[in-house]
């Protein structure tokens, strides 16, 4: 493997860690090399000369808006307005094709449903977008959509994990933590990947699991760090009460000689991740803080991204951090916003998470923009998977939803590189299959390490004697045709 940066899980193996275990003193020197190379605007791995990126980036960071459940492309970007003449009929056994439904629609009538919004050509660009979506809309000029997005997983468990990972099964590293591997952080003072969790009105059925943002086979330092809305943003950030600043100092220290002098017996690369864990959480309990206190934010930030914003937890109040993690220099950002599984009610269900997302996704763009800061920071929004055109329950009813569908759904990218008011892929007339350009999600994977200057091919990490990538072995293309 010719990859400079793959690493190894074997204790024996000299790693680049090892090395400067070894090499500067006891751990403590390694320590310090660390942190002057965080100081420069990298990590001791990611900032070595023979280290990534491979080739210019278009992009500095990313803030993935993550929309868990599937939203309908349907209802809020694909119109497909001859769905009308074929409402109650039953969906042609020729568009389906034989795909396998859930076990919710499984031997039940596939009736089509034609979409319950209403959609308006938008800006120069002229793209077509949901007046459930009116802030989003207003900003079509500023985003690229990608119509056709294909997965190849139908419950959204496997196909978070897959648009996720770009695998199916846990135990791959996320997007974000692929990229803190690779390139390191430009802030000493906070991880590379955040993440962050709406905060729902009514609570959430719909669970989040730890390993969307895990590192799997890579160490531990690299996974998402989860800002929580509560009293300590960070669980077991803080220190005790009484316990001053100068005495956990000490503590740090002794400790981390102790680590030191059991990473030069072993060769562990884990027991440095915890020397850099600990480190950082003593620098966090001064940079955590000062992130989450928005008493510096003018009027205006709040007006701008919409009532919500001032609710702690909420997606609005969440994209608020973003930008200023962004401003803060971190690698990836990722929200989460659940409850988008609309197998009833979707007129109401579908718009009530329209409402939660809709004015601060737009109003982020626009904050990026005014700052300066768009063309440098790559925005992605959408989720696993889209819905079917077939009804899920009375196709005319009120109470009627769709069932999940991998075969296309659309995402939006804004900023970061691509180009801007462009819609990218087509389906056929019943939004069932992508039948223009198809964009596979190992195809965006690629797309966004492009962006972010690194050779998909190229980038890879070695575990139990396999090369993985996160684009994985199957052929990926960078879709070019968005690139600025």
């Amino acid at each position: 493997m010719n990859d400079a940066r793959a690493g190894s899980v074997d204790p024996l193996s000299v790693t680049r860690r090892y090395f400067l275990g070894r090499g500067a003193g006891v751990g403590v020197g390694a320590m310090a090399l660390n942190s002057l190379l965080g100081e420069m605007g990298h990590s001791a791995e990611g900032g070595l000369p023979d280290s990534l990126p491979h080739f210019a980036p278009r992009a500095k960071r990313v803030i993935f808006l993550t929309q868990s459940g599937g939203p309908s492309q349907l209802e809020l970007y694909d119109h497909k307005p001859g769905l009308v003449k074929f409402a109650g009929q039953k969906l042609p056994d020729s568009i389906r094709d034989g795909q396998r439904l859930s076990g919710m629609t499984k031997g039940k009538p596939q009736l089509v449903m034609p979409a319950h919004s209403v959609f308006r050509q938008r800006g120069e660009s002229g793209a077509t977008v949901s007046d459930w979506l009116p802030h989003i809309a207003d900003i079509a000029d500023e985003l690229c959509f990608v119509k056709s997005m294909v997965t190849d997983q139908i419950n959204h468990a496997p196909a978070m994990t897959k648009f996720l990972t770009g695998h199916h099964l846990t135990g791959r590293p996320s997007m974000g933590c692929w990229f803190s591997y690779g390139l390191g952080s430009v802030n000493r003072d906070l991880p590379d990947y955040l993440v962050l969790l709406s905060k729902m009105k009514r609570g959430s059925d719909q669970p989040l699991y730890d390993h969307y943002w895990g590192s799997g086979f890579l160490p531990s330092e690299y996974q998402g760090v989860k800002l929580r809305s509560a009293k300590d943003p960070v669980l077991y950030l803080n220190d005790p009460s009484g316990l001053p600043r100068e005495l956990r100092r000490g503590m740090l220290d002794g400790l981390n000689e102790i680590n030191a002098i059991r990473q030069q017996q072993t060769g562990d690369p884990e027991i440095e991740t915890r020397i850099q864990q600990y480190e950082m959480a003593y620098r966090m309990q001064t940079s955590v803080p000062d992130l989450t206190d928005v008493s510096d934010e003018p009027e205006s930030t709040f007006e701008m991204y919409g009532p919500d914003s001032r609710r702690s937890g909420s997606y609005a109040a969440n994209c608020i951090l973003a930008r200023r993690l962004a401003e803060r220099g971190v690698r990836f950002i990722q929200l989460f916003h659940p409850d988008w599984d609309h197998h009833s009610r979707l007129r109401s269900w579908c718009t009530a998470r329209c409402r939660d997302t809709d004015q601060a996704s737009a109003a982020l763009i626009k904050d990026l923009k005014q700052r300066g800061m768009l063309d440098e920071t790559l925005v992605i929004w959408g989720g696993e998977f889209g819905r079917s055109p077939a009804g899920q329950g009375k196709w005319d009813s009120p109470e009627g939803g769709r069932d999940h569908h991998p075969r296309c759904f659309t995402i939006w990218m804004a900023g970061g590189g691509v180009r801007s008011g462009v819609t990218y892929g087509a389906t056929d007339d019943y939004s069932y299959n992508a039948i223009v350009d198809p964009v596979h999600v190992r195809d965006l994977h690629a797309t966004v390490l492009h962006l972010m200057g690194i050779e998909h091919e190229r980038f890879s990490y070695r575990s139990q004697g396999l090369d993985f990538r996160l684009t994985g072995v199957e052929p990926a293309r960078v879709v070019r045709d968005i690139l600025a």
